[in-house]
């Protein structure tokens, strides 16, 4: 997706908007159960198509940003195309999961009325984006040939698809958009960082035992 389909980023806008780093015992976890992390990144590659083309269909009126959400969902659709190729050549059957928190946990504070729900569901999206991005990178360089150029890309994608969100947001909500980002990605932050029972690639690291 070309950024050239929103409006032009501030240059501020282009670091990171996450409030927190993924924690490096997450990079292990995520190494250490790389097939179970591949298949979810494959359904988080047909979420991400999903949720471009819910937001397109519920602002159709709004031409400019649903023709930039039209040309995402068929890059994330490509994207999840690719996965399902790496997970042949690692030899990774598909199979069902249990869904993590980390969705749900930030759609959970999500407001549902108008015209606070548009710009909440852009800056989530972002912070989404913007989290994929920074594990594609961390992870390229230790992964397996086949996904390691897979994964250095789809980190250049993801922070491309970050930034059209966050210039969407700022179009919509001028005055109010940095401040509800900055509380956003704190919630974001803690799902992303806390521990899970569950390896998720937008988890946080597994639960350790506690040492006695």
């Amino acid at each position: 997706m070309s950024a050239a389909a929103a409006p032009a980023p501030a240059a501020a806008d282009r670091a990171s908007i996450l409030e927190a780093p993924t924690p490096p015992a997450w990079v292990e976890d995520a190494l250490s159960h790389l097939p179970e992390l591949l298949l979810d990144h494959a359904n988080c590659e047909k979420k991400a198509a999903s949720s471009a083309l819910a937001l397109m269909f519920a602002y159709a009126e709004d031409t400019r940003l649903a023709l930039a959400l039209s040309r995402l969902a068929r890059e994330e659709l490509r994207h999840f195309e690719q996965v399902q190729k790496a997970l042949g050549a690692l030899g990774v059957a598909f199979a069902r999961q249990r869904p993590g928190r980390y969705a749900h946990g930030l759609r959970s504070v999500l407001r549902s009325g108008e015209p606070c729900r548009k710009l909440d569901l852009l800056l989530a999206a972002a912070l989404i984006e913007a989290r994929s991005a920074e594990r594609f990178a961390l992870l390229a360089p230790h992964v397996p040939p086949p996904l390691e150029r897979l994964y250095e890309e789809l980190s250049a994608s993801e922070a491309r698809h970050f930034e059209l969100y966050i210039d969407f947001a700022r179009t919509a909500a001028p005055q109010e958009w940095r401040s509800r980002l900055e509380a956003l990605a704190s919630r974001e932050a803690q799902l992303a960082t806390t521990a899970d029972r569950l390896l998720r690639f937008h988890s946080g690291p597994l639960e350790r035992a506690p040492e006695l």
